[in-house]
């Protein structure tokens, strides 16, 4: 069973909230156990201080220990002064009254448990025959020192798995690397355009059949959040609960237009401080855009792109999906999450291995803190964000121009009339 409710015109009330998470769970075998919640960094629109309250109100009451576990997957840890701006109460030591909020530490050995091995047979499959490779499950092994597992956090249409949220908690929430790199390369292979928004992918299977060998009783609450406000919060099992707010999110985050993009000003919240989290707002818009188009992520604040990864991507720079997949025996080294974002950030395209031409579909240009001879370096094109003048951009839709504020969260779709090919004259 599922409880909750949730509605695309309007919002819950923290009266709202409280209730709905108190019913779910109020026949939950919580009692004298030791909780282990799972929530989201600060790079998700979610209230989540809010939630830290309900949650320390209700199943903190009942329980031995209710701890935190931020689910980072391969983000920066966050310090106490963070996690306190999360969390809405002090963090000092990592430890907010009677909890301990843990960062997840993906690139420590000592962190993970190896839970199993997906077979080959079972990944080719589960991804519909496009892998067929065995693929380690290990998780933080903090999981396994509590009784009863919640998933605490917001679903949006994700370019990876489809919808966010649910056991994407787990994977790559607290995963390792094996199985977070496997995932985000079959999304890649699967192309970013084709999954995101897409509903039960192959992906999110894969990471359903890893969340599996967690021998531990989980509960989830799914909550579907814009700018404005909770839209629908729903609690119990991952499966259950994510299928309600995925429906809803399809509802609450898509945005249909009749015609396709020529141009799109994407302005990032600084809530994304590096161009891996901040090109959402090129994930967000490919599908809506004209063949030849132009995203330009527009972020002054963001001077790294990306404070883990960005020695790699120096290296293999962006491209299409055909250009890694031509040259495997070139890049087939590299970790699969990293190739992935870089597909990802570059879009449809085509590569030509007779002629080594790369033609994307789209072009994607920044409008950083980063330099402009990086940008070329890394195959992106570069404009100086002291030059971009809002008021220039805006009012210009009949051309095919559009400013999307607060770009990243919402996506956008051509509706099944209309035709990428069909550019407007700029």
């Amino acid at each position: 069973m599922v409880t909750g409710q949730g509605d695309s015109t309007r919002y819950l009330s923290p009266a709202d909230v409280r209730r709905i998470v108190a019913d779910g769970f109020a026949a939950a075998p919580i009692d004298g156990k030791r909780l282990l919640v799972l929530i989201p960094d600060a790079t998700r629109t979610m209230p989540m201080a809010l939630m830290f309250d309900v949650l320390t109100e209700t199943a903190g009451r009942r329980a031995a220990a209710l701890d935190f576990l931020v689910a980072l997957g391969t983000h920066q840890p966050m310090s106490d002064a963070h996690l306190s701006r999360l969390v809405g109460r002090p963090v000092a030591g990592g430890q907010a009254g009677r909890s301990r909020v843990f960062n997840h530490r993906w690139d420590l050995d000592g962190t993970f448990v190896r839970l199993g091995t997906i077979p080959a047979a079972e990944i080719a499959s589960l991804s519909n025959g496009l892998l067929d490779v065995d693929v380690p499950v290990s998780l933080n092994r903090l999981l396994l020192d509590y009784d009863h597992i919640v998933i605490c956090g917001p679903v949006f249409p994700h370019e990876v798995v489809g919808f966010s949220g649910g056991t994407k908690y787990l994977v790559p929430g607290v995963a390792g690397p094996d199985i977070i790199n496997f995932t985000h390369w079959l999304g890649a292979v699967i192309t970013s355009s084709a999954v995101i928004g897409a509903g039960y992918t192959p992906v999110r299977a894969v990471i359903d059949r890893a969340a599996a060998m967690v021998e531990r009783p989980m509960s989830c609450i799914s909550l579907v959040v814009t700018h404005d406000g909770v839209a629908g919060l729903y609690v119990g099992s991952p499966r259950e609960s994510w299928d309600a707010a995925a429906a809803l999110s399809a509802r609450t985050h898509i945005l249909t237009v009749d015609r396709p993009f020529n141009r799109v000003l994407s302005v990032m919240p600084t809530m994304y401080d590096d161009l891996w989290t901040a090109a959402k707002g090129m994930y967000k818009l490919e599908p809506a855009m004209a063949d030849g188009g132009e995203i330009v992520i527009y972020a002054p604040h963001i001077t790294e792109v990306s404070y883990t990864h960005g020695r790699i991507i120096d290296e293999i720079g962006y491209h299409c999906r055909d250009y890694f997949l031509a040259q495997w025996d070139r890049f087939g080294h590299y970790p699969g999450g990293v190739l992935a974002h870089s597909t990802h950030v570059k879009g449809l395209g085509s590569y030509d291995a007779a002629t080594g031409v790369e033609r994307p579909r789209i072009q994607v240009t920044l409008a950083t803190g980063i330099r402009e001879e990086r940008c070329r370096r890394i195959n992106l094109g570069y404009l100086d964000p002291a030059g971009i003048r809002l008021d220039e951009w805006s009012g210009r839709e009949a051309e095919g121009i559009v400013v999307v504020p607060r770009a990243g969260e919402m996506l956008y779709r051509l509706a099944p009339a209309a035709t990428t090919g069909a550019s407007h004259a700029v």
